[in-house]
């Protein structure tokens, strides 16, 4: 009952939202932003070279929840490598991995990852702030195993979500409120999972 209160707000929220409210400026508090770096002129990436800049990643797996799903977050040969072990224990399922960026651009449109993946599907996730609620949205991808692939998405296609559930009337994502960036994995049936990241792109 809880989260369907938290839906409803939301949706009573963004009856009348803004995309350019101030409200989604807030600065999410938790964790120190990642530098995101201009590699290019035309470009902006975040740096996945140095152990010491993923050590601050966040992993949140299902044991939120009470589940018993495990991820980790690693260096490899310059990668970063997201991988662990899917459990469905206790309702779970799940495992991702966040950190905060610092503030972005206006008007970046495309996010661009290169990835090399096992076969499973993943989310490309970004998270906003809006009075106190920790929105994310999200684009989900398919990969091959073994095989590596750049994939470009349009920021405006991702899809709005709240602990779950999609919300539909949710202003379009716009570059300069991305607070954080982060990867998601789920499946229907318990395994391993691994997702290398060689590179991720704002243009």
């Amino acid at each position: 009952m809880r989260t369907a209160a938290y839906s409803l707000s939301l949706l009573t929220l963004f009856a009348g939202f803004s995309a350019a409210s101030p409200d989604i400026q807030k600065l999410h508090k938790q964790n120190k932003p990642m530098h995101v770096t201009d590699k290019k002129e035309s470009a902006l990436m975040i740096d996945f070279t140095e152990q010491k800049k993923l050590d601050s990643w966040r992993i949140t797996n299902d044991g939120v929840m009470g589940g018993k799903s495990e991820g980790s977050f690693l260096l490899q040969e310059n990668k970063a490598l997201f991988e662990g072990d899917i459990s469905l224990d206790n309702n779970g399922g799940f495992s991702s991995v966040f950190h905060m960026i610092d503030p972005l651009p206006k008007e970046l449109e495309t996010v661009t990852i290169n990835i090399i993946g096992d076969g499973l599907t993943y989310q490309l996730r970004m998270v906003v702030n809006l009075d106190g609620y920790r929105l994310a949205y999200k684009q989900s991808f398919n990969t091959i195993a073994g095989q590596e692939a750049e994939l470009t998405f349009s920021l405006a296609d991702f899809q709005a979500s709240f602990r779950g559930r999609n919300i539909p009337n949710a202003p379009v994502l716009q570059s300069e409120n991305i607070r954080e960036v982060g990867f998601l994995v789920t499946r229907k049936t318990a395994g391993a999972f691994s997702l290398a990241i060689v590179s991720l792109s704002f243009k």
